[in-house]
């Protein structure tokens, strides 16, 4: 099965100052999202395997258009994150059969590696509604410049019988992080945690 997709939103932010210092060269997050009808809204189905082939597909073309947005290649991203909210229809198990079995090495091959577990979040919402995407780096969990987060929202989903998904690409952590770790140059990505 192919996702439905009734709608597509890419998302660009740059942090130019923070606490009154320039930030050069500017912190960047991107986000691709994409509103898609849920099949199973309404309804009890134990096999979501059609669900799961929709986040392989939406893993690729969102991780694709996150890092196009970025204008960067994909080995220079650095941290990821994706997330999604059902519609009132929709239950918890549908957001998690798209974000975890299958969406993963698709967004992992948009990025190029991505030795890291992808932080993840889902939940059931309304028009409107915030969707918080936690970001981390995308080859060394302990990394803590770049635990992080960004939130989208669509004025008009999701619909009661839609899903709202999205992926988050970065090219940089926290401006001016202090808080101690794993510095970025220093992880070596072999593990997903150093």
């Amino acid at each position: 099965m192919r996702a439905r997709i009734r709608k597509i939103g890419v998302w660009l932010e740059e942090t130019h100052l923070e606490a009154g210092r320039p930030i050069d060269p500017p912190t960047r997050k991107a986000v691709a999202s994409a509103v898609i009808e849920n099949p199973f809204a309404g309804q009890f189905v134990e096999d979501l395997s059609d669900l799961m082939e929709i986040g392989a597909e939406l893993g690729g073309l969102l991780g694709e258009r996150a890092v196009a947005a970025l204008g960067i290649a994909p080995s220079e991203a650095e941290s990821y994150g994706k997330a999604a909210m059902v519609g009132e229809n929709g239950e918890l198990e549908h957001a998690a059969a798209i974000l975890h079995p299958k969406m993963g090495a698709p967004l992992r091959a948009a990025v190029e590696k991505g030795a890291a577990l992808v932080p993840s979040s889902k939940k059931r919402g309304g028009l409107g509604q915030d969707l918080d995407i936690p970001l981390g780096h995308k080859d060394a969990a302990y990394v803590r410049s770049h635990f992080d987060g960004v939130e989208i929202r669509f004025n008009d989903a999701p619909r009661p019988d839609e899903i709202l998904v999205a992926i988050a690409v970065t090219d940089s952590g926290r401006p001016l992080p202090r808080v101690g770790g794993l510095e970025h140059d220093e992880a070596k990505g072999e593990d997903g945690l150093r």
